[in-house]
């Protein structure tokens, strides 16, 4: 495929991009920064003008040659937490990129989308206690901004599906992102429970972020679905029953809890994507 892939230069981005090209499709990273060449284009991506001309595949010196069009976008682009800057402008900017790549792309008659949601749509960071345990995508409940940006997003993408019925469009409920230089950290959240419950100490290496991208690139059915993705497993040693007994013992649980398999569900995207997560933390430290 010939894929445009905004927010390339991230942190996700890095490894997504290096993980499809790898796979043997042809990418370009449309990004604020970016090294100059055939694989990247500085786009602003909160102006629509540009972003069409971006996806549509022209830029400056590819001319007399007609542009190529894009088989497929793949949008991380945003503002990439609660907290960064102002709740305004996280509003103001992610709202709008999200709008500028997505009815773009559509109108570009692009018809196979897959965009970063986020896992903080599952009540993250959970002020009353989580909807239940294991997590699924059955829960939106926004508790920042940043969160209210994502469940507009995934709103969006389902009427976009809506309107063109050869839409296949995939939101993903990307886990707190780590690489593998982030994993010397982890012991230090081993002795205190309480660190990492905000997401039910979870996270998703972005290796297998790059995997889950390309499944749902894969995926042939027309319409919008969510998926979390996740890590196979916890960011901590002790047994998942007892951690949930301690931080929330009054939290419903749904199914099997496990050993320290992850908490946050990701049997949809297994059933359906074919997702096989092959990365952990555990084998770093």
């Amino acid at each position: 495929m010939k894929i445009a892939l905004t927010g390339g230069s991230g942190k996700l981005g890095t490894v997504v991009l290096a993980y499809l090209r790898e796979a043997g499709h042809e990418v370009t990273n449309l990004d604020r920064a970016g090294e100059r060449g055939p694989g990247f284009l500085r786009v602003d991506l909160t102006d629509y003008g540009a972003v069409v001309s971006a996806l549509s595949g022209v830029r400056d010196g590819s001319y007399p040659a007609a542009p190529t069009p894009y088989d497929a976008v793949v949008h991380l682009a945003a503002i990439p937490a609660p907290g960064v800057v102002s709740d305004a402008e996280t509003f103001h900017n992610n709202v709008l990129v999200s709008y500028n790549v997505l009815h773009g792309a559509t109108r570009l008659g692009i018809r196979n989308i897959v965009f970063a949601s986020s896992e903080t749509l599952l009540g993250l960071p959970f002020p009353g206690g989580p909807a239940y345990i294991p997590l699924d995508e059955g829960v939106e409940l926004p508790e920042s901004v940043y969160s209210l940006n994502k469940l507009l997003d995934e709103k969006q993408a389902e009427q976009l599906a809506r309107w063109y019925p050869d839409l296949k469009i995939a939101g993903l409920r990307f886990s707190n992102v780590m690489r593998v230089e982030d994993y010397g950290q982890f012991p230090s959240f081993h002795a205190d429970a309480s660190l990492r419950k905000w997401n039910l100490w979870g996270y998703i290496d972005a290796r297998d972020g790059g995997q889950a991208v390309l499944k749902a690139l894969e995926y042939s059915t027309p319409g919008f679905e969510t998926f979390v993705i996740a890590s196979p497993d916890t960011v901590m040693t002790r047994p998942n029953a007892e951690l949930v007994a301690e931080v929330f013992p009054d939290a419903e649980v749904r199914g099997e809890l496990g050993v320290n398999e992850t908490l946050l569900s990701i049997e949809k995207a297994r059933r359906l994507l074919g997702y096989d997560p092959k990365h952990t933390w555990r084998d770093h430290v």
